[in-house]
């Protein structure tokens, strides 16, 4: 029965957190954006509406991004031509500041205890280097137009640090302890983000620091563990 509900609460939190880390993929807004164009890297300006996109060229003027409003590219939704414009590509670095929870973690063989698949509460504050890469290109259609389409392409690397809970007992205190509890833990570490359209996926590598008396002989004390990454864009 236990395993069956801790199977139940496992699922939960993968359906929910999936919910949540969709809102991580960044949309094609509005903005600047670099562009490489005959292998040299161009600022532009992209105007985003549901049925057009408007692409400005950006000149630098004494240190100062200035768009060029005068010169503009159209993008729209359907064309009538059935030999439309390449593929343009679109890249735009950022600071990404998540909120982080890592619902799986998978634990090492420690001291006689197998490896183990923990599924516990957490949360942490994510900080990295993101780089977004977006793709406009048209496609044929059988009635003769062709359609726009954007891909999305997103890779985030940085560092998190949050706090989480884990149980405590005899079998992972090698029995230096006869309690079973929820014990506190800082954890902390490593993650890539990447999302490719609308799925997203985050990957991490952590250690844990139990907080309080039994830290000491916690087995996974500062041990390494890989973990699935969920998180909710904040910036």
């Amino acid at each position: 029965m236990k395993k069956q509900i801790l199977y139940l609460f496992s699922i939960s939190i993968l359906l929910s957190s999936c919910s949540v880390f969709q809102k991580n993929g960044k949309n094609f807004d509005d903005g600047y954006y670099t562009q490489t164009i005959d292998g040299k890297k161009q600022q532009v300006y992209i105007d985003v509406d549901d049925e057009t996109v408007r692409i400005h060229p950006v000149e630098s003027k004494q240190g100062l991004a200035v768009v060029d409003s005068s010169r503009v590219l159209l993008l729209q939704q359907e064309v009538s031509s059935t030999d439309p414009l390449p593929p343009l590509a679109f890249h735009k670095p950022s600071f990404d500041i998540d909120f982080l929870t890592i619902p799986l973690k998978f634990r090492p063989a420690q001291a006689g205890v197998p490896m183990q698949l923990n599924t516990n509460l957490n949360g942490a504050a994510y900080f990295g280097y993101r780089r977004d890469q977006y793709t406009i290109k048209y496609s044929s259609t059988p009635l003769g137009r062709s359609e726009r389409s954007i891909q999305h392409f997103g890779f985030s690397l940085g560092a998190f640090t949050g706090l989480g809970n884990t149980l405590i007992s005899p079998t992972n205190t090698s029995n230096a302890t006869e309690q079973e509890y929820d014990g506190v833990v800082w954890s902390k570490g490593l993650a890539g983000i990447f999302a490719v359209n609308k799925f997203t996926l985050g990957l991490a590598l952590g250690y844990d620091h139990l907080l309080g008396s039994n830290r000491a002989v916690w087995i996974y004390q500062n041990k390494l563990w890989y973990g699935l990454a969920f998180g909710l864009n904040l910036n």
